[in-house]
């Protein structure tokens, strides 16, 4: 019997998760249906501008039609639906 735990074994290294696929979905000058989402995001990376809007989890989609168009106002990062 061994007295030490065995280091790096099977049991210590948990299990692999799948990604959460967070990122930008559409980038400036795309085109974009209603309800298409532009952003996911953990916190408010992006901010919702003109056409667009934040869900529950941060995620960004569009209220119209449009192209996307990516700017800065006051060190903020915002998008809106041109």
């Amino acid at each position: 019997m061994s007295t030490k735990k065995a280091a790096g074994g099977r049991a210590n290294q948990g299990t692999p998760r799948k990604g959460n696929r967070l990122g930008v979905k559409l980038f400036g000058g795309q085109v974009v249906k209603v309800g298409q989402i532009i952003v996911r995001q953990r916190g408010s990376s992006f901010t919702a501008g003109k056409g667009v809007k934040r869900g529950r989890d941060f995620t960004l989609f569009a209220l119209k039609d449009g192209s996307v168009k990516f700017k800065t106002l006051k060190q903020k990062k915002v998008i809106e639906i041109i």
